[in-house]
């Protein structure tokens, strides 16, 4: 999970259906290969990730929902794991699982591995774009799960891609079994996402000066708007990518967190 890594950037609004031509497909894939750069992986780990707002928070709720949905969880699946820290706070509560962690950064899977391999877990780890449609073959021989958590991975997709995903997911899942994405979602209002990038950026600035950094407020903002990863982001808004998993089949749909563009939401396989 890049937790935070697709908190900012490029919005839906500026291709409001997600549809472009093939060339814009392309260029925005090509744009997503940006954490594949093993040096973007180790910026975002060290600097990024402990600045996020309230993350410590998101993943309490996410594991509450579980908690509420499963009894148990024998297989999950953690989808654009980043270095794993859904699926490591899922082995947390359900030490007995198993676990698949798959993302097609080969730097961050190799965070997983040595963070999942130093706390002795079950795990299975897969270097796999699930922006192709092959990418459930991969996990094929771990079928079918008691749930899929995904954290701000999926928003790199187009918003067509995206709606196969989900479909996808709905598919390798149990009866009664749950999806849970933490996700970058787009603001209704310009204001609304100027807020958001202000808290992002207060946060940064607060994080940095706690590790001792000399960087002005100023410094950390230019770094934050210009940053290599930010064309990577295509943001939906949260009550159509609800729509879109209820089409996928989903029930149960529903928001269980939401602090202006970061949302936790999903839904369960009836």
């Amino acid at each position: 999970m890049r937790l935070g890594a697709g908190l900012f950037g490029l919005s839906s609004r500026n291709c409001p259906d997600g549809h472009g031509p093939i060339s814009w497909h392309n260029r925005m894939a090509e744009k997503a290969h940006v954490w594949q750069s093993e040096e973007l992986a180790k910026l975002f780990l060290e600097d990024v990730r402990g600045a996020i707002p309230l993350a410590a928070e998101q993943i309490d709720v996410l594991l509450r929902v579980v908690r509420a949905v499963l009894p148990k969880v024998e297989r999950f699946l953690d989808l654009g794991c980043g270095d794993g820290i859904l699926g490591r706070a899922v082995l947390g509560e359900y030490p007995a699982a198993s676990g698949v962690f798959l993302d097609f950064s080969e730097p961050m899977i190799e965070a997983a591995k040595k963070t999942v391999a130093a706390e002795g877990r079950r795990a299975a780890f897969v270097v796999q774009d699930f922006g192709l449609k092959s990418w459930v073959d991969a996990v094929s021989a771990h079928v079918p799960f008691d749930l899929v958590v995904s954290g701000l991975a999926i928003h790199h997709q187009p918003h067509g891609r995206k709606q196969e995903i989900y479909g996808d997911i709905f598919r390798l899942l149990k009866p009664g079994a749950l999806f849970l994405n933490l996700e970058h979602v787009e603001s209704r209002a310009a204001w609304a996402h100027e807020a958001f990038d202000n808290l992002f950026v207060d946060s940064l600035w607060a994080y940095h000066k706690q590790r001792s950094g000399g960087k002005t407020r100023a410094e950390i903002a230019q770094e934050y708007y210009y940053r290599r990863d930010k064309q990577a982001n295509i943001l939906a808004p949260l009550d159509l990518q609800c729509q879109w998993l209820e089409a996928s089949g989903f029930v149960d749909v529903d928001c269980f967190f939401k602090l202006f563009e970061a949302a936790l939401f999903g839904g369960r396989k009836p």
